[in-house]
C-alpha cells in the first residue's frame, strides 16, 4: 500500500522524500555520515527517486556490502561500466520498452517536441546539483562548440542537417524541439553507449575556454600534458570511458583509478537516484573490481574464481572447462541467448575497388548463391553442438519483428540451385580444377578477412571454405588487427569480411534501422555507401545499387514516422529486402553465451538474451540490484 501510495504522488509530481518512506542509511557510509563529510541518505536522495519493485520483478530484495570483481582484456574497457550501471535519462525496461530512468518523466508532442522533467533534488555523484543547467551547457557550450565539435550534432539530434530549437522552461525542466518527428532522439539516449544531452558543468566549466578564458584554459592545458584545451576538455570530460576519477557521474558507481592501471576500482555513488522498496539506496555492492588480463587468459582465470560475474572474453567453446570448475571454484555457469542476428556472418564488399568483383558481388544471384551454398547444420552441429538456429542474418524470435520468412531467406542448403545461379551470374565457365572464371577470365578466388579475435570464426570458416569449393568458388582467409581490419575495409581493399549478424536481433519498432540501410562507415558490406549516408552524401559514394537505394528511403520514412505502427510496417520492409538481398550472410543465431555467476551473488537472471544493442549485455536488467548474500563477495 506504501508503494502503491507513493508511486501514485510520483506520478502527480508531489514531492514525497520526507515523509513517504523511510530510508535506511547505507553501512558503507556510516563514518562518512557521522563525521559530517556527506549527508545522510534521506538528503542525498533526489525527492522523487526511482523505486525499484524488486518482488514485482520477480527478484529478492536485498543487502548493502560486497565487492565484485570482474576480468576484462583491455584498459579501454572501463567503458563497460557504462553499459553495466546503465543508469540512463530514458531506459529499457526488462521488456524493451522506453521509460524514465534518471528523469522524473517525459512527454513528446507529434514525435517532435520532447519535454524532459528533472527529479528535484538529484545530485551528481560528487554531490552538486543535477539540474537543467548541465542540460543548457552541453548543449550550447559542447555541442554547438565548433572547436570540441567539429563533425557538428549526432546523427541522432538532427532532421535534415538541422538540430533542435533548446529550451529551459526552469531549473528541472528542459524541451528539445524539431520540425518534424524525430525517432532517433528517445532511443539514442537509451543506447549502450547513449547520446549525452547533459554534462557535470559545475566541475567540467573549470577546463571550458568560454568560462575561463582562451589564455588561462590554454595554459592549463599545457600544465596538464595536453596540446590545447580542446583535447584537455575532450579528454577530462568523456563519460563513455569514465578513465578520470574526478568527473561527476549519475551512474551507480564511479571509477577512483586513473589509467595506465592494471586494475581499477569502482566505488559506489552516495547521491545515486534508485532505492528498492524497502528504503534501501542501490546499488546493493559497495564496490565493482575490475582487472585487466590477456583476454585468452580470461577463461582460465574465470575457471579459477577470479571473477563473481563474467560474460564478457568468454565463449560457447569454454563451457565444458568451465563447468568442470564450477563446484569447485564456486560459482555457476548460466547461458544465456547470444542475441545476433547470426554468430558469424560473412559479409561481401559492395563497394571493393575491383571494378568485376564489385559487379560480381552486387549482383543478388551471386550474395544468394553463396548463401545457399553453405550448410548451416554442419556448422551448428560441429561448432554450437546443435543448439543454435540455422538462419540467415534475422531477428531472434523473441523480437515482435521475428518472421519465419526472414529467417529462412536463402538460408536452406541447396547446391543444386546455387550452382544455377552462379551460372546464370556470368561464372559459368571453369578451369581444369573447377574453380569457376570471372567475366574477365580469373579465377574465382575469394579472399575473406577477419579481425583475427575468434577461433569460432575461423572454425566456420574451415567449413564454408568446403561448402563453396563444391560450388568452384576457391576460398583464401586474412586474419588482421581489429585496426587494420576496419582501415582496409573502409578503404575498398576488402573482398569479404566476416564478422557477427545484426547487433541488434531484437529489435521493437521504436528502436532505429539504421543498419539495415547504408547508413556509418563501420557497416563492413558497403563501408562508402554508409560514410555517404552518414554524412548526408558529404562523403562517401551515393549507392547505385537499387535495393541499397531502397533501404535508404525506407530507413528516411521510419525517421519521418510519429507512431510505432507506421515504424513497425516499415521495419518489416526494410528486414524483408535486407534478408532477400542477402547482403549479409547469415549462418546460425540464437548461440549459447556462458555467463559466470559466483553462488554468492543474487538476482542475475537464470536465463536471458545477452545483447549489446539493446540490452547493454548486464546493462538492462539492472546491476545495480544484485547482492551478495553475506554482503561480502568475494574475499
Amino acid at each position: 500500500l506504501r508503494l502503491a501510495l507513493l508511486t501514485m504522488l510520483l506520478v502527480l509530481g508531489v514531492q514525497t522524500n520526507a515523509f513517504a518512506m523511510t530510508f535506511e542509511e547505507t553501512p558503507y557510509f556510516n563514518d562518512l555520515v557521522k563525521a559530517g563529510k556527506i549527508d545522510p541518505v534521506a538528503r542525498r536522495l533526489p525527492q522523487q527517486p526511482r523505486i525499484i519493485d524488486l518482488e514485482k520483478l520477480g527478484r529478492e530484495p536485498g543487502i548493502h556490502g560486497g565487492k565484485m570483481r570482474m576480468l576484462m582484456g583491455s584498459k579501454k574497457d572501463v567503458r563497460m561500466m557504462v553499459y553495466y550501471g546503465y543508469s540512463r535519462l530514458v531506459g529499457y525496461d526488462l521488456n524493451y520498452k522506453l521509460q524514465a530512468d534518471i528523469l522524473a518523466s517525459y512527454e513528446v508532442e507529434d514525435g517532435r517536441i520532447f519535454t524532459l522533467h528533472l527529479r528535484p533534488g538529484h545530485r551528481w555523484s560528487d554531490g552538486a546539483p543535477f539540474t537543467t543547467e548541465d542540460f543548457r551547457f552541453a548543449y550550447e557550450d559542447v555541442m554547438l562548440n565548433k572547436k570540441l565539435r567539429r563533425g557538428g550534432l549526432a546523427n541522432s539530434m538532427l532532421l535534415d542537417g538541422k538540430g533542435p530549437k533548446f529550451t529551459v522552461i526552469d531549473e528541472v525542466t528542459v524541451r528539445y524541439e524539431w520540425d518534424a518527428p524525430n525517432p532517433k532522439f528517445l532511443p539514442a539516449l537509451a543506447a549502450p553507449l547513449p547520446l549525452y544531452i547533459t554534462y557535470p558543468s559545475a566541475y567540467m566549466k573549470q577546463f571550458h575556454a568560454d568560462h575561463i578564458g582562451e589564455d588561462k584554459a590554454e595554459a592549463l592545458a599545457k600544465k596538464r600534458k595536453y596540446k590545447h584545451w580542446r583535447a584537455m576538455f575532450i579528454r577530462l570530460g568523456r563519460q563513455n570511458r569514465p578513465e578520470n576519477p574526478d568527473l561527476p557521474t549519475l551512474e551507480p558507481w564511479f571509477n577512483t583509478i586513473a589509467p595506465p592501471s592494471e586494475q581499477f576500482v569502482f566505488k559506489r555513488n552516495p547521491y545515486f537516484h534508485r532505492v528498492d522498496a524497502n528504503g534501501r539506496q542501490l546499488p546493493y555492492i559497495d564496490t565493482v573490481e575490475m582487472n585487466i588480463s590477456s583476454p585468452n587468459l580470461i577463461p582460465a582465470k574465470t575457471g579459477a574464481g577470479e571473477s563473481d560475474l563474467q560474460g564478457r572474453y568468454v565463449s560457447f567453446e569454454d563451457y565444458t572447462f568451465l563447468k568442470q570448475s564450477e563446484k569447485r571454484q564456486g560459482y555457476n555457469v548460466l547461458l544465456w541467448k547470444s542475441a545476433v542476428g547470426s554468430k558469424v556472418a560473412i559479409r561481401p564488399n559492395l563497394n571493393f575497388k575491383d571494378d568485376t568483383w564489385r559487379a560480381v558481388m552486387q549482383d543478388a544471384r551471386f550474395r544468394r548463391a553463396l548463401s545457399l551454398g553453405i550448410d548451416r547444420h554442419e556448422i551448428n552441429m560441429v561448432t554450437f553442438f546443435g543448439l543454435g538456429k540455422e538462419v540467415a542474418d534475422s531477428p531472434l524470435m523473441q523480437s515482435p519483428l521475428f518472421n519465419p520468412e526472414f529467417a529462412s531467406a536463402w538460408a536452406q542448403h541447396d547446391p543444386v540451385l546455387a550452382n544455377r545461379l552462379l551460372d546464370q551470374v556470368g561464372l559459368e565457365k571453369r578451369d581444369e580444377d573447377g574453380t569457376r572464371l570471372l567475366p574477365d577470365g580469373k579465377r574465382a578466388e575469394l579472399i575473406i578477412e577477419t579481425a583475427g579475435e575468434s577461433t569460432v570464426e575461423t572454425d566456420v570458416l574451415q567449413l564454408i571454405t568446403d561448402h563453396w569449393q563444391v560450388l568452384g568458388i576457391k576460398v583464401f582467409t586474412r586474419a588482421t588487427q581489429r585496426d587494420i581490419f576496419r582501415s582496409r575495409l573502409k578503404a575498398g581493399n576488402t573482398m569479404m569480411s566476416v564478422w557477427s549478424g545484426l547487433d541488434n536481433a531484437i529489435p521493437q519498432p521504436s528502436m532505429s534501422p539504421e543498419e539495415l540501410a547504408p547508413s556509418n562507415d563501420s557497416q563492413t558490406q558497403w563501408t562508402q555507401w554508409g560514410l555517404y549516408g552518414m554524412t548526408g552524401g558529404k562523403s562517401g559514394i551515393e549507392p547505385d545499387l537499387a535495393s541499397a537505394k531502397r533501404l535508404l528511403s525506407l530507413r528516411q520514412e521510419w525517421q519521418q514516422s510519429p507512431d510505432d505502427e507506421t515504424r513497425e510496417r516499415i521495419l518489416n520492409d526494410m528486414l524483408k529486402l535486407y534478408t532477400s538481398e542477402v547482403f549479409s550472410i547469415g549462418t546460425v543465431n540464437s548461440t549459447l553465451q556462458p555467463i559466470v555467476v559466483s553462488k554468492k551473488l543474487h538476482n542475475v537472471p537464470k536465463e536471458e538474451v545477452y545483447s549489446f544493442q539493446p540490452g547493454s549485455y548486464f546493462g538492462v536488467f539492472m546491476v545495480d540490484t544484485f547482492w551478495f548474500q553475506d554482503g561480502l563477495g568475494s574475499d
